[in-house]
C-alpha cells in the first residue's frame, strides 16, 4: 500500500493538510511532527509519500529526504524561498500559501507515478538465489537423466508442472526431487 505521512512541526498546520487530503479521498496513514516520527512511519509501510514542511524540530526537510528509502517520494510545502532550495533534489515542490486544488492535482500524480513504479518492480523478473537456482538445475539434470530430455524441454517441464500446480518454478523443481527420491 503506497501511504501518505503529513509531517510539519505545527500539529496544527499538520492535521490542516490531513483533512484536505481525506475530504480529497486520500488515505492518510500517519500525523508527525518531527524528522523522527517520519523514520518511524515510514518503517510500518513499504511505499509512500512524505508531505511535509521545510523545518522541524529535528532535522531539515533535506536531511528527511536523504533517509527516506528509495520507494518514497516527498512533497515539500514551503514558501517561495525555501523551495528554490530544494529544487533539483527529487522533491516535489508546493508553494504556500496553499493551494487546495494544485495540492491535490500533485499529490495524485506522485501516487500515480509510485502506482507505474509499483506495476513496473511486478512484472520485471524475479532474480532468484544461487540455492534457488541449484535447485532449479538439479531438478533439471534429474529430469535430462531419467528422461532423456534436453535442457530445454526439461526446462519446458517444470513451468509446466509449476503452472499446472499453481506454485513457483523452485517448488517444482522441489517436487521433482522430492519425487527422484523415492
Amino acid at each position: 500500500m503506497i501511504g501518505i505521512i503529513v509531517a510539519f512541526p505545527k500539529a496544527q498546520n499538520a492535521q490542516m493538510i490531513k483533512s484536505l487530503l481525506v475530504r480529497s479521498g486520500f488515505k492518510v496513514v500517519s500525523l508527525c511532527t518531527t524528522g523522527a516520527q517520519v523514520m518511524a512511519a515510514i518503517d510500518e509501510l513499504s511505499e509512500g509519500i512524505v508531505v511535509c514542511g521545510y523545518k522541524f524540530p529535528d532535522m531539515m526537510y533535506n536531511e528527511l529526504k536523504e533517509n527516506l528509502p528509495a520507494d518514497f517520494d516527498m512533497m515539500l510545502v514551503a514558501g517561495r524561498a525555501n523551495l528554490q532550495e530544494a529544487l533539483g533534489q527529487d522533491i516535489v515542490c508546493v508553494e504556500m500559501p496553499i493551494k487546495a486544488g494544485d495540492m491535490i492535482e500533485t499529490l495524485s500524480m506522485l501516487l500515480e507515478a509510485a502506482e507505474r513504479r509499483k506495476r513496473k518492480r511486478r512484472s520485471m523478473p524475479k532474480t532468484r538465489s544461487k540455492e534457488e537456482q541449484d535447485i532449479i538445475d538439479e531438478a533439471k539434470a534429474v529430469l535430462i537423466e531419467r528422461n532423456s530430455m534436453t535442457e530445454e524441454e526439461a526446462h519446458r517441464y517444470l513451468q509446466k508442472t509449476s503452472m499446472d500446480t499453481g506454485t513457483g518454478l523452485v517448488e517444482a523443481a522441489r517436487m521433482v526431487l522430492l519425487i527422484d527420491r523415492y
